[in-house]
């Protein structure tokens, strides 16, 4: 089933006693462009959180926020500097008996000197930390992927009925197509008459420019062209794998077939036809904007 480019997902997981969120949107692009916004000091991981993104995505422009709550954590560590702190405690002493002074040392005392104690955050197991995030983003990016099948079935649908439509028109321009020539043969027999003011026109000259002009009016060609790529559409919609640019392609190819009927055939209904025709591919070709 084809996908929409656009889309929206997330998740949530922890990694430790961080809680991570991710959330996932994407709107047509005519390449992959993925843009990840994570906390600047894990700015090492864009580029590998990017290749998974990759792996659910061929074309869009993709926005990933990455939100860290790191509140509820114990990563603080109070570290006691020990050789320091017994320094002090000598030069105090030290201090107190040549100046016989009682010396009453107490551990709050101590706190107030500085780096005494010092305040570190716990490292991170960066590997660790990478495997939690980048679970939480597949499951964002699956989240993101049920709605883009969701908004491609709905394209899916809108399409198939375009195409049953121009599948109509298609086979109204072979009915009218014959009708033209046999219509131009009348006109031009009645205006030879008128001319040469007779009825004795040789048959074979009627014949022969009624030839000529069924020659170049002819659309056989063109119709199944149009029937060809409309079933390469119809294909198209029920296959897995992006088929964005393909439909792009083959929309521009039914435009072509569309126009050159249109400029071969000069018959009133004919050209309403057409109109009708360009408007639906014309219609199919918005849709397939919004196709990965």
């Amino acid at each position: 089933m084809i996908k929409s480019m656009t889309g929206y997902g997330s998740a949530k997981g922890s990694s430790g006693s961080t809680q991570i969120t991710i959330e996932v949107k994407s709107v047509n692009n005519r390449y992959l462009d993925c843009t990840i916004k994570i906390p600047r000091v894990f700015i090492s991981l864009e580029e590998p959180l990017k290749t998974t993104v990759h792996k659910h995505i061929s074309r869009g422009k993709v926005d990933i926020f990455v939100s860290l709550d790191t509140s509820g954590t114990d990563d603080i560590e109070i570290k006691v500097n020990h050789p320091l702190a017994k320094s002090y405690i000598e030069a105090l002493k030290e201090i107190a008996c040549r100046n016989e002074i009682n010396s009453d040392i107490h551990v709050t005392d101590l706190t107030r000197y500085p780096d005494i104690l010092q305040a570190t955050k716990r490292e991170i197991n960066s590997e660790e930390f990478f495997n939690d995030l980048n679970l939480v983003l597949a499951d964002a990016m699956s989240d993101f992927n049920i709605m883009r099948v969701q908004e491609g079935a709905k394209l899916c649908k809108d399409i198939l009925e375009r195409l049953d439509c121009l599948e109509k028109l298609t086979a109204m321009a072979e009915e009218i197509s014959p009708r033209t020539v046999a219509e131009y043969r009348t006109k031009l027999e009645t205006r030879m008459n008128e001319v040469l003011q007779s009825t004795g026109i040789e048959e074979a000259k009627i014949l022969a420019e009624a030839a000529i002009f069924a020659d170049r009016v002819a659309i056989s060609e063109e119709l199944v062209r149009l029937q060809s790529h409309i079933s390469q559409l119809r294909e198209m919609c029920i296959c897995a794998e992006p088929v964005g640019r393909k439909i792009d392609f083959i929309v521009q190819e039914l435009n072509r077939e569309a126009n050159t009927i249109g400029s071969k055939g000069n018959d009133p209904e004919m050209s309403k036809v057409v109109v009708e025709m360009k408007s639906e591919i014309e219609k199919i070709r918005e849709q397939a904007q919004n196709i990965e």
